[in-house]
């Protein structure tokens, strides 16, 4: 469960407050307000109010939760932020409704005076149900349930679409090359925006001085046009950070452009992009991608379910996608985005609500559930077929129309055994190096890939110069060459220390041979 307590302002609520929370939403130049939902629908704001962006009727700061009387039973289903700030929702019935900075009638009322309170948006809405919301700067911008899109506010750089660079004090359909067009995805960075159509195709205006639309150049768009740099790939999903765009294709390939000052595009390098380029995360697919106006970060989720982060990250400039310690996008901004502000309105399970992946991972080696034991040394471990037939190929053979209630494992011991049935359920492992050895040679008997890599990972995490040739020899054994690459790689940089151990003193002499010829290749013994 994603813990609201990562996020500072929220030291400002008891703990009560806190486990009554059900959506959150930190927004602000500082990350010092938040708009949040509790278990009974009622919507509380806290937090510095800069330009009544907390929508209380007043700019007075609040350091105790205030209830916003006009949105409470709502039910809210999306949410965003300007500079200004100015906040824009969205409900389950699609209503929008907006208040605080309204310089450039980013609010859609029709004027430019600010909105102490929550207001209902109407103008061109009416019969419209809008699914979405997206914010730049100082303009706004919603899609609505049949795919169309509807933009207003600042427009010096053409963001709103409109065919010039009058600010648009109300919602105006965005038409152009969007015409006949159904967007199921919409963006916002700064000046510019974004839509994706059901057709994966994306169209991008507004402000390009940093490549942010994708174009080849840095001209400024007052009107929708395609990125054609993308034909022949169906996207699915768009976000924007400050001036910069990442967006997810159908095989969960990830593509950026736009400005790269902080390494936020994870190229490897800080120099902007003005066209989309592919960026590889250790050869996973791409399920997640996320970013936000306000920040120069950016985070993605793998399939296997790790985070990464990249971009400017806690003042540092990360270029790369980095492995992160967390477990959703979220917690990336939590923890490492400057401001620590929200990139989506997050939902928060009750503690005594599982997921299905809780729930499978509680019910391992569970006797009570369980219809089938393996008996390794002595012991028993407590499983269920269906699952087991579900999760591997290996036991889908085995234990198709089987009767047994138990079988004995002979060939691996206790630990790496049990650690492979936990893994079934839980997509993860924790073993030390040593054992991730033995479990990595049942991943390769049971022709379990994502397996094999996990026990790379957790090998390479454990390296030392005590065992480095042990796990060169292993990874030679079991024909892992991404992990046989990083242990010769690691033995090369620690070279005089590693000749000394017995375990290089007792290596087989073919691969001694190998790892010396190797080693003299790439300049190991040059003084």
């Amino acid at each position: 469960m994603v813990d609201v307590g990562k996020w500072p302002i929220f030291a400002l609520c008891s703990e009560e407050e806190r486990k009554s929370v059900r959506q959150a939403y930190i927004f602000g130049s500082s990350g010092n307000e938040v708009l949040y939902v509790t278990e009974n629908d009622e919507v509380f704001v806290l937090g510095t109010n800069c330009s009544g962006c907390l929508g209380t009727g007043d700019i007075q700061s609040i350091i105790e939760p205030r209830r916003l009387e006009t949105l409470c039973g709502k039910q809210l289903t999306c949410v965003s932020f300007g500079n200004g700030p100015h906040i824009v929702v969205i409900t389950t019935e699609g209503e929008v409704y907006s208040w605080g900075h309204n310089a450039y009638c980013q609010l859609g009322n029709g004027t430019t005076n600010p909105g102490l309170l929550p207001c209902l948006v109407t103008t061109n809405l009416v019969n419209k149900q809008a699914t979405a919301v997206a914010c730049g700067s100082h303009h706004s911008m919603v899609l609505t349930s049949d795919g169309e899109v509807y933009s207003w506010g600042y427009n010096n750089s053409g963001q709103v679409g409109s065919g010039s660079t009058a600010n648009q004090p109300v919602p105006r359909r965005v038409t152009s090359c969007l015409n006949k067009k159904y967007v199921i995805s919409i963006a916002c960075g700064q000046l510019s925006s974004t839509a994706v159509t059901d057709k994966g195709e994306v169209y991008v205006w507004g402000y390009s001085g940093n490549g942010q639309l994708g174009l080849g150049n840095s001209c400024n768009l007052q009107t929708p046009c395609k990125v054609m740099a993308l034909q022949g790939v169906r996207v699915l999903r768009v976000v924007c950070g400050n001036a910069h765009t990442l967006v997810l294709t159908d095989e969960g390939v990830l593509y950026v452009w736009g400005a790269n000052s902080y390494g936020q595009l994870g190229t490897g390098n800080k120099s902007n992009q003005s066209y989309p380029v592919p960026v590889i995360i250790n050869k996973e697919r791409v399920m997640e991608i996320a970013a936000c106006h306000s920040a120069h970060i950016s985070a993605a989720k793998t399939q296997s379910g790790q985070v990464y982060m990249w971009g400017q990250c806690r003042g540092q400039s990360v270029v790369l996608p980095h492995l992160t310690h967390v477990t959703c996008t979220d917690d990336v901004f939590a923890c490492f985005a400057s401001p620590a502000v929200m990139w989506r309105l997050l939902s928060i399970e009750p503690d005594d609500h599982l997921t299905v992946s809780q729930s499978l991972k509680k019910e391992f080696d569970n006797p009570e559930t369980a219809d089938l034991k393996f008996l390794v040394d002595e012991k028993y471990i407590h499983v269920h077929k269906v699952l087991l037939r579900i999760r591997c190929e290996h036991f889908r053979s085995i234990l198709n129309n089987s009767d047994e209630e138990i079988i004995e494992i002979s060939h691996y011991s206790y630990p790496v055994y049990r650690a492979f049935l936990e893994y079934l359920y839980t997509d993860s492992i924790s073993l030390s190096p040593e054992d991730a050895l033995e479990l990595l040679d049942l991943a390769v008997s049971y022709r379990e890939n994502r397996l094999k890599n996990l026990c790379q990972q957790t090998i390479k995490q454990g390296i030392c110069e005590e065992n480095a040739i042990s796990l060169l020899s292993a990874a030679v054994k079991y024909e892992a060459q991404g992990l046989e690459e990083f242990c010769f790689r690691f033995c090369i940089n620690h070279l005089t220390v590693v000749t000394q151990t017995q375990a290089f003193a007792d290596m087989d002499h073919n691969l001694m041979k190998t790892f010396i010829n190797k080693a003299s290749r790439v300049g190991a013994f040059k003084n």
